[in-house]
């Protein structure tokens, strides 16, 4: 994926602005940055979820393999297919483990129950959790830990074969050891997806991507006005940044 130019207003607001990026194919990137420095906002523009907020206008491009997916002719559904979404407090609908990563399966068309077997099978073992819940693909989605539930989330985004996965602070509600499985995770599905991933953790960023982008909104401009300040490799962002904002930042010195 490619953000150009890429602006977002909300109404009269300017959140974002001149944010020119590359999301490169099967690889972390992390969005770093203060609270309400636009990274939410940029992640939720890759796959058009800010489409629901009104007011909403979107400027420049952002292109999915060459094409702008806010053009003519692009179906939402199919993008978001494709760009699937993880969001910060685990989410699984209130029914069973199979249903919750069936769902989109059958929303996209497929009934066939032997299809949909492999489908869920493959997707919680492709979120690391099938070992776990193998024996209880009836229990309740809501019935089982929160660091099991954001799986069982993963599980039902990779159900439906995105090329992207979006992950907004996945792991913020969860104890550490949630954490620590899924950071594993996102380290064995960057083999076969492109992760995009919002992180407040330094530590984690550093652990887990390959690219990491830093986002700021300039206070004298009275907040909004959100860019990015600098991308790069992950390893020169932190050992290594060109820009003094973005060494304060990774430093701890303020955010």
């Amino acid at each position: 994926m490619q953000a150009k130019n890429m602006a977002l207003n909300y109404g009269n607001f300017r959140a974002l602005e001149d944010i020119d990026m590359d999301i490169y194919e099967k690889q972390v990137t992390a969005l770093i940055g203060p609270s309400g420095s636009g990274k939410s906002t940029f992640l939720k523009s890759l796959n058009r979820m800010n489409d629901l907020v009104e007011g909403c206008k979107i400027t420049g491009e952002i292109s999915l393999e060459g094409k702008n997916i806010y053009g003519k002719n692009i179906d939402v559904n199919e993008l978001r297919k494709n760009v699937g979404m993880v969001f910060q407090q685990p989410n699984p609908f209130p029914m069973s483990i199979y249903d919750n990563v069936a769902y989109g399966p059958r929303t996209h068309g497929i009934k066939d129950k032997k299809k949909l077997d492999e489908l869920v099978e493959q997707s919680l073992k492709g979120a690391a959790i099938w070992d776990e819940v193998k024996d209880d693909l009836n229990k309740n989605g809501l019935a089982v830990s929160g660091g099991q539930q954001q799986r069982i989330c993963i599980a039902r985004a990779l159900a439906v074969k995105p090329d992207v996965l979006l992950m907004d602070e996945p792991t913020s509600a969860l104890d550490p050891i949630s954490t620590l499985k899924v950071e594993e995770l996102v380290q064995e599905l960057r083999k076969d997806y492109t992760i995009v991933i919002v992180t407040h953790n330094m530590q984690q960023a550093a652990r887990v991507s390959d690219y990491t982008a830093f986002f700021y909104a300039d206070p004298a401009k009275g907040g909004g006005h959100s860019t990015v300040i600098e991308f790069g490799e992950t390893d020169q962002i932190f050992n290594n940044p060109n820009n003094e904002q973005t060494a304060d930042y990774v430093a701890g010195r303020f955010g």
